[in-house]
C-alpha cells in the first residue's frame, strides 16, 4: 500500500488486546487492527498520548499497552529515555521518530505508526498544527521521564 493511500485512507495502526480462544488448548495469535485516526485536540500532549501512543506503550508509558503483545518487538519503555541518555530528555530524537524521519533499525521494527503523516492528514496539511502536535506530545513525554 502507498504512503498516499495510507494517508489517504487515514489509517492508524491501534493494536487491539490479545484474546485467547478456548477451544481446547488451542490459541489465536493476537490480532492487528487498523482503525481510523481520531481527531484529538492538537494542545493536549495527554490527550494526544492516550489516543494514540497508549496503546501499545501503556497509560504509564513503560510499554505495557493492551496491544503490546501483538507486536513482533516491545514497545519502548518511555518513561527511561533520559535516563538512557544520562539524564538528558533527548526531546530532537523523540520529535524525530514521531515524524518518521529517525532511524528505527535499532528498536528492530517499524511497527509504529508514522505519525508524522497521519497528524498531518487530520490537520488539513496545516504544518503549523503538525509541528504544534508533535512539540506538545514530546513535552507530555517528557514528564513521564524517571527522575
Amino acid at each position: 500500500m502507498s504512503a498516499t493511500k495510507f494517508i489517504g485512507l487515514a489509517a492508524v495502526m491501534l493494536i487491539s488486546a490479545s484474546t485467547v480462544a478456548q477451544e481446547g488448548s488451542a490459541k489465536t495469535e493476537p490480532i492487528v487492527k487498523h482503525v481510523p485516526i481520531t481527531n484529538t485536540s492538537p494542545t493536549s500532549g495527554k490527550d494526544m498520548f492516550e489516543s494514540y501512543c497508549a496503546v501499545c506503550h501503556g497509560k504509564d508509558a513503560r510499554g505495557g499497552g493492551p496491544g503490546a503483545s501483538a507486536l513482533k518487538v516491545p514497545p519502548a519503555d518511555l518513561t527511561m529515555l533520559a535516563k538512557k541518555e544520562e539524564g538528558t530528555y533527548p526531546s530532537a530524537h523523540v520529535a524525530s521518530v514521531l515524524r518518521g524521519q529517525a532511524d528505527l533499525a535499532p528498536h528492530g521494527s517499524k511497527d509504529m505508526p508514522m505519525w508524522g503523516p497521519l497528524f498531518s492528514s487530520i490537520s488539513h496539511s496545516h504544518d503549523a498544527e503538525v509541528q504544534q502536535r508533535i512539540a506538545n506530545l514530546v513535552a507530555y513525554i517528557e514528564t513521564l521521564q524517571e527522575k
